[in-house]
Parts: C-alpha cells; structure tokens; sequence
C-alpha cells in the first residue's frame, strides 16, 4: 500500500465510528471472527483499545488483527486501530455461480444428466 493510498484510507478513517472495543480480555476468537465478517462487508474499519485494561499494546493487538484477517494497518493513534481490506463483494465482483439443477426432465436430457425413474404410489387410507 502506497503513502497516497494509506493517506485516502486515513481521511476517510477520519468520520468513521469504532465497530468493536479491544478490553481485558484481550485478542479472541470472536473478535478476530467479528473483525474479519466486518471487513468483508465495510472494507475500512475502526477499532477502539481500552488503553487501562488491555494486556496489550494497540500497534500489538493491530498487527495480530492484520494477521490473523489477512488486512491492511491504516493507521495507530493513541488507542484506536484502523484496518482496511479490499473487499471483492462490495466492487460488484460475483462469486462463481453453482449450476442450477435442472427443473425438469426433458432440461436434464439436455444438460447430460442421467434420468433415473423413481415408481411413485399412493397410499391412501379410509377410516370406517
């Protein structure tokens, strides 16, 4: 990532809220889980740092974020953390698309699926 770069993401940083805060209970899974899910759908976050409770340093707790969700260290200042990730989902670019099963039989011929018969019957029951 470039300084010109780093300085955009940092301006735009700049309005943004805290998503999450950093405490005593230090780096977890669910943290890491929530950073990554608000990452794929935000690109750019902000993260606060209880500075008189957490084990850890912010640039420590940033760099293991970064880490451990494959993200960008914007910035560090005083106890808040911004991260950013490029997000493919939000730039319009789609996932492969699974084939669709075929809603008849006549489609599935057609596509080379291999038709099986299957014998339905009916039971039907008459109370007296």
């Amino acid at each position: 990532m470039t300084s010109k770069e780093r300085a955009a993401l940092r301006a735009q940083a700049n309005t943004l809220e805290p998503l999450f805060q950093l405490g005593k209970g230090g780096m977890s899974d669910a943290l890491i889980k929530q950073t990554d899910d608000a990452l794929r759908a935000r690109e750019l976050i902000k993260l606060k740092v209880l500075l008189e409770s957490t084990p850890i340093t912010p640039r420590q707790a940033a760099d293991e974020l970064a880490a451990a969700t494959g993200a960008d260290v914007v910035q560090v200042i005083g106890g808040v953390i911004v991260l950013y990730r490029y997000s493919p989902e939000l730039h319009g670019e789609k996932k492969p698309e699974q084939k669709k099963r075929p809603a008849t039989k006549k489609e599935a011929k057609k596509q080379g699926y291999k038709v099986h018969f299957v014998r339905k019957t009916k039971r039907v029951s008459k109370e007296k």
